[in-house]
Formats: structure tokens, sequence, C-alpha cells
């Protein structure tokens, strides 16, 4: 009866430990100024975008060309673009591709990298150096180039660019958790676990990719900002997704041909929400390594 009466205390005082070490973490984010406000940044734009336009309603179908290009005034509070649309409406349904594209890609690129990294690093031998290679290869490709040619050659609708992104995204993910996972299979107990008749799909799963969820989570910040502006750049070379529906690169690519003509009301807002999102994801991302940083110093 002594055994199963001493696992209780044991496995509280391991809910508390994971409480403790969660709430330092929490501290230390919270004590970086830049990182509470990438985070309001952050949940300002996405409250801007989603809920918006249930307040705000305006019509971003059908064109109207007797109200082109007009100056921000009554009822358009950041005017219009050049086939009628109302740009803060257009903003917001902008921005939720943006968002929703940044977001997807970089969780899809996290998920594969991650998982290829893991893999490639605990199987190690001839299959590490052959899955290097192959993300060796891509990596020597400029992304640009090869996000330009899968879009020409694929209709670039919003799934499939949150699949094009991604594609290009992974593989820098999968080196960063490659590296740590050489690092944590050579830990004691991951040794201990093989001994004992644990499966290589075991350990992985079990012991090294949960302890390798630091240098996940910062990456997937870095991510999500990086796929915003893969997106913004292929909009604004126009292979972003198709009228009526619209990215804050496709409007600042549109704004750009009126730069000489005065109408900054076409540029400026998209340009500024890209930058305040990027900017805001990667304070977000800095804070959040620093933070896992300090919590990984107090246990070693």
């Amino acid at each position: 009866l002594a055994a199963p009466l001493a696992e209780g205390p044991a496995a509280g005082q391991g809910e508390q430990g994971g409480v403790r070490k969660f709430a330092s973490v929490a501290a230390v984010f919270f004590e970086n100024k830049l990182a509470i406000i990438g985070l309001v940044v952050v949940v300002a734009m996405f409250a801007f975008c989603f809920l918006g336009p249930l307040f705000y309603h305006t019509d971003q179908v059908h064109t109207n060309l007797n109200r082109v290009t007009l100056p921000p005034g009554a009822g358009h509070p950041l005017g219009t673009d050049d086939t009628g649309y109302d740009e803060l409406g257009r903003l917001m349904i902008g921005g939720q591709t943006s968002l929703i594209v940044g977001l997807a890609a970089a969780l899809i690129a996290t998920f594969f990298g991650g998982l290829w990294g893991a893999v490639s690093g605990y199987a190690g031998g001839i299959v590490d150096s052959v899955m290097m290679r192959v993300v060796d290869v891509v990596l020597s490709i400029p992304t640009l180039f090869l996000l330009l040619f899968m879009a020409a050659i694929f209709r670039p609708t919003r799934p499939m660019l949150i699949i094009l992104i991604a594609a290009v995204s992974w593989l820098i993910t999968s080196r960063l958790v490659r590296s740590e996972t050489l690092t944590l299979k050579v830990r004691e107990y991951v040794q201990a676990a093989r001994v004992m008749g644990g499966s290589s799909r075991y350990n992985l799963f079990r012991h090294v990719l949960p302890n390798a969820i630091g240098t996940i989570a910062v990456n997937v910040t870095f991510q999500v900002a990086d796929a915003i502006l893969l997106l913004a750049a292929m909009s604004f070379l126009g292979l972003g997704v198709p009228p009526p529906q619209t990215d804050w690169g496709g409007m600042l690519s549109q704004g750009v041909d009126y730069i000489f003509a005065g109408y900054w009301w076409l540029i400026y807002p998209p340009g500024l929400a890209i930058v305040l999102t990027v900017v805001a994801f990667n304070f977000i991302g800095d804070a959040l390594r620093d933070s896992l940083e300090s919590r990984l110093q107090v246990n070693q």
C-alpha cells in the first residue's frame, strides 16, 4: 500500500513543478516590454481583421467606378482604391488573407520541418546524410525564385499559397530541430529509455520532440512573420490571391502604381500593417526565446 500512496504526492509535485516552470517563463516573457507591445499589436490586428468587418460593413465584391480613388473623408475613413473598394474594409479583408496564410503556412512548415529534422538527427548515419542533403539542395535554390516558379505553375488560391509558402519554409526549421535532436538523443534519460527497451519511435515522440518544444515554439513566431513577408512579396509581383480577394501585399502593389499621384492612402495603410505585424511577431519570438533560455539556465 505504501507505493501507491507515495505516487500521489510525487505526481502532485510534478504538476506543481510544471506550473512553476510555466510561471517563470511567463514572468520573464512579460518583463519584456517589447513582447507586451508585440502581443498587443498582434491581438489588435486579429481583432481588426476578423471582428472589424462585423461592425464596419463594406462591399468588397462589386466594383464602383463612380468612387475611384476618393480621398479619406465622410463615409470612407481611408478613402477608396482604384476600383472603388473602400480602403478600410479592404484592409480588413486583406489582413484576413495575410494572417491566415501566414499562420497556416508557419504551422505546416514547423510541423513538417520539425518532424524531418527530428527523424534525421535521431536516426543519424546514412539516413541523416541523405535527408540533410535534400535540405541543402532545396536551400541552394533562391526562395523567391522557387516560389514564383511554383506560383506560375499552380493557380495561386489561398490554400495553394499556404502550401507553396510552407513548402519553402520548413527547411530552416528542420536544421534547427536536427541540431536540438543531436543534443537531446545523448542525454541520460533518452539513453536509459533505449536500454530499457523503448523503441526509436517512442523515444522520439516521448522524449526528444517534447524537449525540443522550446525551439519549435520560438521558430513558429518567426515563421509567421516570414510567411507574411513572402506572401506580400508574391502578391507585390502579381502572384497573390485572385480578385476580388486581396492581401496586404496585393494592396501595396496596386498602390505603388499611384505613388506619384499623391494617393498616399493606397500605400501607407497596407505597408504599415505589414511592418507592424511582422515586427510584432519578431518581438514575441525574441521574448519567447529569452524566457525559455532563462528557464533552461535555472534548470541547469
